[in-house]
């Protein structure tokens, strides 16, 4: 293995550490941040996303709690349970968890979140708020961890190439935005490409930075990227058993073939997803301290 890993498992911790010595520090005789996360039905995945999430909250001391709804409440239902969110003064950061069953719409939902609640970063005026770099807003989770990613193991990313390989709302778009951003760790030029550009090894292999969100299981190969670029994998996927009866995960990256390329590269699992979730307690943790006037 030639490749530096980036160990977004043990960064993760590092940050939910902060967050705790920021809280004891701040609290005085107050309460603590608040998370509430609303869980609409029986999604296996989400159920562990939400799990994950509240075990974080536990390690900072940010009181994290779970509105379950079972999967037939209605449009109307979930809505109620967003305005209640949005009033209770105990409730610093609102987290609707995707995806939701086949009869509810989500996006009148997110819309409805309070903004300065969102601490996922998905309402349209924090994403708008990031268009036009104001950072007043809530950066989405996932982009903001790949660039803590990218801080904490020192890669620069000021003036160099960067291949971001997805064009979501949720990872593509917001990553390319923040990347170009005048800051220490924005200015870079940014290309996006995605599973309908033309020639997409040829861009990727321009880049010194290729950050893979394409949804695609395996889709960037190794021999797509230049020698020792910085491969940053926020893709994750289950693939069938193998012989042994094991489940195996991958990202959007064939990792054995990149990691002989790459200088540095995020593993799946154990990468972005655990800074997807240190990034929710953060921004929750700002949403606490704004209201406190701190």
């Amino acid at each position: 293995m030639s490749a530096r890993l980036i160990d977004g498992k043990k960064t993760s911790k590092a940050v939910l550490d902060e967050l705790a010595e920021t809280i004891h520090r701040e609290l005085g005789g107050g309460r603590p941040p608040g998370l509430a996360a609303v869980l609409v039905g029986e999604d296996p995945a989400s159920k562990i996303y939400v799990r994950n999430k509240m075990k974080a909250c536990d390690r900072c001391g940010v009181a994290g709690t779970v509105a379950q709804l079972p999967s037939t409440s209605s449009q109307e239902e979930v809505s109620a349970v967003l305005d209640e969110l949005n009033e209770n003064s105990r409730v610093d950061g609102i987290l609707l968890q995707l995806p939701l069953p086949e009869h509810l719409d989500a996006r009148p939902l997110l819309a409805q979140l309070r903004p300065d609640k969102d601490v996922d970063g998905v309402h349209t005026i924090n994403l708008g708020k990031l268009a036009a770099d104001d950072p007043s807003g809530f950066v989405p989770c996932t982009p903001a961890g790949v660039v803590e990613l990218l801080e904490r193991y020192d890669i620069e990313v000021e003036g160099r190439r960067v291949v971001v390989v997805g064009r979501s709302n949720l990872v593509g778009k917001p990553l390319a935005l923040l990347l170009m951003r005048r800051h220490k760790m924005g200015n870079a030029t940014v290309t996006v490409v995605h599973t309908r550009s033309r020639e997409v090894p040829e861009r990727v292999r321009e880049a010194d930075i290729v950050i893979a969100a394409a949804g695609s299981a395996q889709f960037i190969q190794g021999d797509w990227l230049q020698p020792g670029a910085v491969v940053i994998d926020v893709g994750i996927h289950r693939l069938p058993e193998d012989k042994h009866g094991k489940a195996r995960l991958v990202g959007d990256v064939h990792f054995p073939s990149a990691v002989e390329i790459a200088s540095a590269i995020t593993p799946v699992p154990g990468g972005v997803g655990p800074m997807t979730v240190a990034m929710l307690l953060s921004n929750t943790v700002l949403s606490w301290k704004r209201r406190r006037g701190v």
